[in-house]
Order: C-alpha cells, then structure tokens, then sequence
C-alpha cells in the first residue's frame, strides 16, 4: 500500500470547496436580490408611475369639462402647467413649451424630472413628476431593506458554513491520519481517536473502523510476503545450488561419455535457468521494490559478469558471445533487477540460436543484446512480451515467461524495453537507461 501522491492530487479539500459553494451561493442570492429590486425600481417608474401620469391627464380633461375652472395638479410629487390654446403660453417654462406630447426625462433646476406632455385639442397639459421623491422610495423601501435581507443571507450562509464545516471536520481528519501511516507498519492510533471522538458521525466511525481492519489485514498480508521471499529465497536455492554443484563435479572427475556429458550441460543450463527465474520471481513478488537496495552501480561491469556467466548458456552451440563497451556508465538504482533482466534476454538469445554470434551493446543511455538466431515474424514479436506466448519458436522449448518478467521488471523500474525483430535474421532487444550517467567513453 502505498501512500497517496501528493502532486497529482486535487488542490482544494473539502473545506474549500465547501467555502466556495456557500460563497457562490451567497453571490449569487445578492444579486438576485439586487436584480430584483432594480425591476422593481424599473416597473415602479415605467409602469406605475407612467399609468399614473397618464389617468391624472385624462381626470383633469374630465373635471375641466364639468368645470372651467378645474385646478392644474400640484401636490407633493407632481406640478402640473395647462396651456390654453397658445403653446407659448410664458407662464410655462420655456425648456418644456417645445416638448412633444408623451413622457420626456430632463433635468429641470438641478434635479431629474419626468415630464409628461398631454394634448387636448388647441389645449396642452405639462405634468412633472419628482423622481427625486422615487429615488427616497426606492432607498427606505428597497435599499434599506436589501441590506437586511443580505445581511441575514449573510449571517445564515456563514452559520451554515461552518456547521458544514464542523461536520466534515472528522473526515479531513481522517484523510490527513490516512495519508500519514506508513504502509508497512501502519500506527492506528490516530484513526482509533477519530473513531472514538464524539464528534464523529456514524458513518465516519464506520469508515475509520473499515480503514483500520484494512491496514491490519495488509500488514499481515506485507508480512506474509515478506516471510515468503525470505524462506523461498533460501528454501529453493539451497538445492539447486547443490545440483549446480555436483554437476560441476561430474562433469570435472570423469570422462563422461557425450551423452553424458550433454545431458550433464542440459541439467547445468536448466539449473541456471531455474536461478534466474527464482531470483525474477522473488523481486516480482515483493511488494513495490521494498528489500531492493538502491545503491550506484558501475552497468560495465554488470555486462561483463552476466556476458561471462552466459557462456554456460551455448555450452556445445558454434556460438560467440562478444561485447561492444561504447562508455562507461553507472546507474543508480537496483543492481540484481538490471542483472535479471540482461540474463534473461541473453538466455533468451541463446535458446533461440543455435550458430552464429550474441552481441551484447552498451551505449551512454541503453544495454541491448543481439543475436543472429532465427528471429521473428512481425506478429510474433508483437506478442513477445505477452505471457506464455511463443508464437512459431514453440518447437524450441521454454516456457514463454522470460520476455515478460523483463517487461514486469522494466515497467516498475522505468527502464523501457523494446524488440527488434526479422524472421530468419535475429532479434535485437534494447533496454534504455534514462538515468544513466556516462562517466568515460571507451572504444568499442
């Protein structure tokens, strides 16, 4: 189990994006509010105070022609001015006598006007309405009121918040443990006081319960791991160390006859096959690349000591193994996981060439091994990486699994592998080494 990562999480936690939903909330209930008062402000002046105008125009027309002598509007909010007959009447003011009938705004003495215009015959009706007497309205009667209701909004949305806050509160808390165990050996303690606080929902109890039951199962389950590539690693060694052994010395104390002496070589390669293969299982087993030490390694001589070891691979084959050395490279990391990989690419070489040349290469940033074999066919070496998949070359033994223990090991170590191939010509699989450092250049 491994702990989070914390570069390619989401920036904003839950608090934050609490803290930004109850923000837009508010914004946006603000300006609904806002919105609606404007219409208000809107319709109170293009509706009703338009109507207005507009009926006490026809009531004045109505109550002259009962009375001559009607009186012209004049209260608080309106003045009215009647022309009878002579539009240039001088006891209108002279900005409104060119005003076309309908509804005008001015700016009549310093002040905003709304100035409706009535023909009646030869007559001419002037009503001006005070909007400063609107604007008063619309401040005790909106604004006013606005600031309450927004500031109850407000107050509301900050209580909620921090109620929601509050009750998410033991879940922050409990990702934060979460992410601060170590996974192999994981301390509880943290989330047992999560569980056991009395702030804590049920649902976060029954989270942080199902959490610790998880991290002691896996803790059991690393531990199990670990005891088993331990006593595996020694368990199965022990005895084909010893086969390896006495057929070394068979093969040295005697004349063994050459059936003998192959079937001796066949069970030297076999045993050697079975290291390497236990040695890939194991580190394929661990979890992560826990118990591998990452140390800096000279790869030259890592090359050497595998091309050397793999002499016993061609053991009776007119094969020849060579190295090209284009640098000196060192590499930090795991030595025994590259060790692995070259081996098991060299022993699939040698499995599949029976004349011909192996050539290991190294350059500043890739190792690669050639070999002039039998190759394969574009289908074939598009599934070389695929488990037990051996295509056309099933005839020439192996179990199909030493291609992608290097694909395994190369996709958790970041060193990409790749095959060349052409039937009947060889195949050519390069490692690359991103990491690598060149140290010195060297002839080939």
């Amino acid at each position: 189990m491994r702990k989070p990562d914390r570069a390619n999480a989401p920036t904003r936690g839950l608090r934050g994006k609490l803290w930004i939903a109850f923000v837009l909330q508010t914004v946006s209930i603000a300006l609904a509010t806002l919105l609606g008062v404007y219409a208000a402000m809107v319709v109170l002046r293009d509706v009703l105070i338009h109507r207005a105008l507009t009926d006490e125009a026809t009531h004045f027309w109505e109550g002259r022609k009962r009375d001559p002598s009607w009186p012209v509007p004049d209260t608080y909010n309106m003045q009215g001015y009647l022309s009878i007959g002579d539009i240039d009447n001088p006891a209108v003011p002279a900005s409104l006598r060119a005003l076309p009938p309908g509804f005008h705004a001015l700016s009549l003495a310093g002040a905003d006007e709304l100035v409706y215009v009535d023909q009646h015959g030869d007559d001419r009706l002037w009503l001006i309405f005070h909007q400063e007497q609107l604007r008063s309205l619309a401040l005790w009667f909106g604004l006013i009121p606005l600031s309450f209701v927004l500031g109850a909004v407000y107050l509301v949305s900050f209580f909620t918040y921090r109620v929601s806050r509050r009750a998410v509160s033991p879940i922050i808390q409990l990702a934060q443990s979460v992410s601060a165990l170590d996974p192999h050996k994981p301390d509880l303690k943290a989330v047992e006081e999560i569980r056991r606080s009395s702030n804590s929902d049920e649902e976060v109890q029954t989270l942080a319960e199902s959490i610790a039951v998880f991290a002691r199962r896996n803790e059991h389950f690393v531990e199990r791991e670990r005891n088993f590539t331990r006593d595996a690693s020694h368990e199965l060694r022990t005895p084909l160390t010893i086969i390896k052994i006495a057929t070394d010395v068979m093969l040295s104390d005697a004349e063994p006859s050459a059936l003998i002496e192959k079937s001796l070589n066949r069970i030297r390669r076999a045993t050697g096959d079975m290291e390497a293969l236990i040695e890939a299982f194991l580190i394929l087993a661990r979890e992560a690349d826990v118990g591998l030490p990452s140390e800096q390694f000279s790869v030259n001589d890592l090359v050497a000591e595998e091309t050397e070891r793999a002499a016993v691979l061609i053991t009776g084959k007119p094969i020849e193994i060579r190295s090209e050395i284009a640098a000196s490279v060192v590499l930090n990391g795991s030595a025994r996981v590259l060790s692995v990989m070259l081996s098991n690419l060299l022993r699939n070489a040698a499995q599949y060439t029976e004349v011909g040349t192996i050539t290991v290469r190294l350059g500043a940033d890739y190792v690669e091994v050639e070999d002039s074999g039998s190759g394969m066919s574009s289908e074939d070496a598009a599934h070389a990486f695929d488990p037990f998949y051996r295509g056309r070359r099933s005839d020439r033994g192996g179990h199909g699994v030493g291609l992608t223990i290097v694909k395994r090991l190369s996709d958790r170590f970041q060193w990409p592998v790749s095959i060349e191939s052409e039937l009947g010509r060889g195949t050519r699989a390069r490692i690359r080494l991103p990491d690598a450092v060149t140290v010195t250049t060297a002839n080939a």
